[in-house]
């Protein structure tokens, strides 16, 4: 771990020589490494320099980077017994190590010095922009706190990191757990052919050979509920996913978000900030909490009616079948499902049979090689961490090598929910060349050997969306490899991979790779104008869903200091602001990764709106052009936005990318809300 990475590409992760018994002597070394690169630095008799401090501080820790990429990659997609004992040992020894750096008093003065200067001493703007970067994030991080303060904001910053491991660790055996085991035929009746084939291979990797298994993984759950007759089992799939986290067992997940709330509050009051809320918005778009709140309301409304009138199409539905129920929480797919093919003649099961996992791979990367000129090749015979996970070779249009991307797209034991894209090596040019390593991560049901893994709609639109990810890192031509790629303020990563969604519904993309998994041809174009018919259909669901956890995580970040219940406060909070009772939250707090197992989308999930407005209107550029592929607007999209990481203001990007700042005007059109907008004002 400890070595450069050797071998082609400029070096690859050797996946294949980690033992998880290395991985503490190897951060424990990479720390003592990178503390005396720090040493050197803070205690240089020279005056602090753009050169001696800035730049030098870019390159310390080499090697602890290097290790703690596999250690993520570990985290995420290997996280066995023996690894959750190591990462419980190490997560609080690491930011201790984190604050030990930011609280070098003479470091800091160092760091200081330079941004000070930095408008006098010839710096470029990228320089100046790493400059402000580094003071920044030393400045939020507590600096400049006194003596007693920062020891503290130490004490603090090891309890919450053992707290967002546990509570991952948690949310991770809740759904290894809670498995629903179906014996019976007939209890499947409703189910595509292919669903059924994954249940039954999950069975059987559970050693549950000739039954099938509903895995506690939203890849699983989600089909199941759209799909599945019996009203029963629907029920009791919907509570096991909604209530992880929420058992009341040793993995209940509420004392611990207790206690990240109270210490998150006291730490920003030792920063001088209202709330975590104020603090994290800070360097964020929005800047201020009630920016975010005014988009998320504004929003909120419209969406809320739109569920109520949905609501009210799904029951005439179950009332006219004969269906004597009232529209529970776990019967919203099912009856949306019913009420998009009577209504835009839809069907998932007519869709499903032409989203083949590998055609949609392929279409990826060619909507990929038309927009920024990238050609994908697989590369055989580097390392892996799992036989799953493939590699490929990424190019521009001359042939010049750009970077590697790992595909890791089924679900196992040990693997973390959800999809994601990690960076093992950001893109770097100051010193050397240095290409970038990403991969994207997925939790499709995998399916029994030899068969094609067939995908939802949504699941498609999530594989888009991680890609969106992992190109924003490929484009990056930057030169500090902290500026690089994907290292932009929260609210502005999403708005590339968000971006990048719309591809997939391009009549190039699925006339060349929607192909049917049995006869090999293309979408009918009158299917394909089914789905552009019902973009905005249960928009509504789709909304609420989301900005309802968006809204309690920025309503629980602002509550202060006070004790908080989780449970208490969520149920709360969504009855005064008139949750229909028909749905949950996308996350429910317990089980709210995004919020609770790090500080990363801490009063912060509102970015996915917040970076869709932006999105909606960027697309707008396309269509407004000569259409989703234009050159012109796809080398803007580079230029300002793909290829600069952090290194501009992502406002300015933005501006320069669009000629304009965005309105809220083209999200509502996009789902479907603009005339409820008129009453939003």
């Amino acid at each position: 771990m400890l070595v450069k990475w050797q071998g082609p590409f400029g070096g690859v992760p050797p996946f294949d020589r980690i033992q998880v018994a290395h991985f503490a002597p190897a951060v424990e070394a990479g720390m003592a490494e990178m503390r005396a690169e720090i040493a050197r630095i803070a205690q240089s008799a020279e005056p602090p320099t753009f050169a001696n401090t800035s730049v030098a501080l870019e390159s310390a820790g080499d090697t602890l980077e290097q290790v703690l990429a596999l250690y993520g990659v570990w985290s995420g997609g290997l996280s066995t017994p023996e690894f959750q004992q190591v990462e419980l040992e190490l997560a609080p020894k690491l930011a201790a190590f984190d604050d030990e750096i930011t609280q070098n008093e003479p470091l800091f003065r160092r760091i200081e010095a330079v941004y000070n200067a930095r408008e006098q001493s010839g710096l470029n703007a990228e320089q100046q922009r790493l400059v402000w970067h580094q003071y920044n994030d030393f400045v939020l991080a507590g600096a400049q706190l006194g003596a007693d303060a920062k020891k503290r904001m130490a004490a603090i910053n090891e309890e919450l990191v053992t707290l967002f491991t546990t509570f991952s660790q948690n949310l991770l055996g809740e759904e290894e757990s809670y498995v629903t085991l179906i014996e019976a035929e007939p209890e499947l009746a409703g189910l595509p052919a292919s669903l059924r084939a994954s249940a039954a291979a999950a069975a059987e990797a559970q050693g549950k050979p000739g039954k099938w298994a509903i895995t506690n993984t939203r890849s699983s759950v989600e089909p199941f509920l759209t799909f599945a007759k019996n009203r029963k089992l629907r029920e009791e799939v919907w509570r096991k996913f909604v209530n992880r986290g929420d058992n009341g067992d040793a993995r209940d997940n509420n004392a611990i978000i207790t206690k990240v709330l109270r210490l998150r509050a006291e730490r920003a009051k030792l920063l001088g900030y209202a709330t975590h809320a104020h603090w994290r918005l800070q360097d964020s778009m929005a800047k201020t909490p009630e920016a975010t709140l005014q988009l998320m309301e504004t929003v909120w409304k419209p969406a809320v009616q739109r569920v109520q009138q949905e609501v009210a199409d799904m029951q005439k539905v179950a009332d006219r079948e004969g269906d004597k129920l009232t529209i529970e929480p776990w019967d919203y797919r099912y009856y949306a499902e019913k009420v998009r093919k009577e209504k835009y003649d839809l069907d998932e099961n007519e869709l499903s049979p032409y989203l083949q996992l590998e055609k949609l791979r392929e279409g990826m990367f060619w909507a990929a090689g038309q927009l920024f000129g990238f050609q994908f090749e697989p590369v055989q015979g580097l390392p892996v961490f799992h036989p799953d996970v493939r590699t490929y070779e990424v190019k521009d249009r001359s042939g010049a090598h750009v970077g590697l991307w790992y595909f890791d797209p089924y679900a196992r034991a040990g693997k973390q929910s959800g999809a994601w894209m990690s960076a093992y090596r950001n893109q770097e040019s100051y010193q050397t060349p240095v290409s970038t390593i990403v991969s994207n991560n997925a939790n499709f049901v995998k399916p029994s050997a030899g068969a094609p893994t067939l995908v939802s709609w949504d699941d498609a639109i999530t594989l888009f969306h991680e890609f969106g990810h992992a190109l924003h890192g490929l484009s990056s031509k930057v030169s500090y490899p902290s500026l690089s790629g994907t290292e932009v303020a929260r609210d502005y990563v999403e708005f590339p991979s968000q971006l990048y969604e719309h591809w997939l519904l391009t009549r190039e993309v699925l006339d060349r790779f929607a192909l049917h998994v049995e006869t090999g041809k293309p979408m009918p174009a009158e299917l394909v104008a089914k789905i552009e018919r019902a973009q905005t259909f249960n928009q509504g669901f789709k909304t609420v869903e989301y900005l309802s956890a968006a809204l309690i995580d920025m309503k629980l970040h602002l509550a202060g200091d006070v004790a908080i219940d989780p449970d208490a406060f969520e149920r709360d909070t969504l009855s005064a602001l008139g949750m229909p009772k028909q749905l949950v939250m996308r996350h429910r707090t317990p089980q709210f990764g995004h919020v609770f197992a790090s500080d990363g989308y801490s009063a912060g999930y509102y970015s996915y709106l917040w970076s869709d407005t932006l999105t909606a209107d960027a697309f707008e550029a396309f269509t407004q052009a000569s259409g989703p592929y234009d050159p012109t607007v796809a080398g803007k999209l580079s230029q300002f936005v793909f290829s600069v990481g952090n290194t501009v203001d992502p406002a300015q990007g933005y501006r320069s990318f669009r000629g304009k700042d965005p309105g809220i005007e083209a999200l509502m059109r996009k789902r479907g809300f603009a005339p409820a907008l008129k009453s939003a004002h």
